[in-house]
């Protein structure tokens, strides 16, 4: 498993002055949150720090495609929204407010990184040569960074160069490289706290090594 992993990069909750939520958490109760998956880390953070921060739990959980959730915020659709990527850097621009840093307090309480993705592969293939791949082409990439630009810009939901550069920069890190023990911890700690809190089935955690 190669995984993409990182610090001061996770997804963030975002509101409009207009709900009158601000920065009071107790009012996040039964209100509506967009989220881009329920099937993402992004959705296990958020649902793992609800659990701690928010008396009663959110109300309904609206999936909608990650390009529309701050304009529904902005525009009063949705209460709350959960934002990942390149938002981090572009969120003031719709006249949002943020609620809450996920992946800061997923630092704070754990103090690891955070698990953001995952190549899986069956064991059963050439382990060795499928990380040499990956492992090469992220080093080409690095030596080379004007020879991505184009094809990133082309799959960018953010057209600014300089935005598209600051997003690769914190989420391609050195865990892109190789995951280590660190990362390993990182990924077993969210599945294990997920389970328990019964939003993924029980995971073998050995099994991920």
């Amino acid at each position: 498993m190669w995984g993409a992993l990182g610090k001061g990069c996770g997804p963030l909750l975002l509101t409009s002055d207009r709900t009158g939520i601000n920065h009071d958490l107790a009012k996040l109760a039964n209100k509506r949150v967009a989220v881009p998956s329920e099937r993402s880390t992004a959705y296990l953070l958020f649902r793992l720090w609800a659990a701690q921060h928010v008396p009663g739990g959110v109300g309904e959980i609206v999936v909608l495609p990650f390009h529309e959730i701050m304009p529904a915020v902005r525009d009063g659709l949705i209460d709350a929204g959960l934002v990942i990527h390149e938002a981090r850097f572009t969120y003031p621009s719709f006249g949002l407010t943020l609620l809450a840093d996920l992946g800061n307090w997923w630092e704070k309480d754990t103090n690891l990184p955070i698990p953001l993705g995952a190549i899986i592969a069956r064991r059963s293939l050439d382990l060795s040569a499928i990380t040499g791949w990956i492992q090469a082409s992220v080093k080409y990439a690095w030596a080379h960074p004007e020879e991505p630009r184009e094809y990133v810009l082309q799959h960018s939901q953010e057209l600014s160069t300089e935005v598209t550069q600051a997003h690769i920069k914190l989420y391609v890190n050195e865990f892109t490289e190789n995951m280590g023990e660190t990362g390993y911890k990182a990924v077993s700690t969210l599945l294990n706290r997920a389970s328990k809190e019964g939003l993924v089935p029980k995971v073998d955690l050995e099994a991920l090594y």
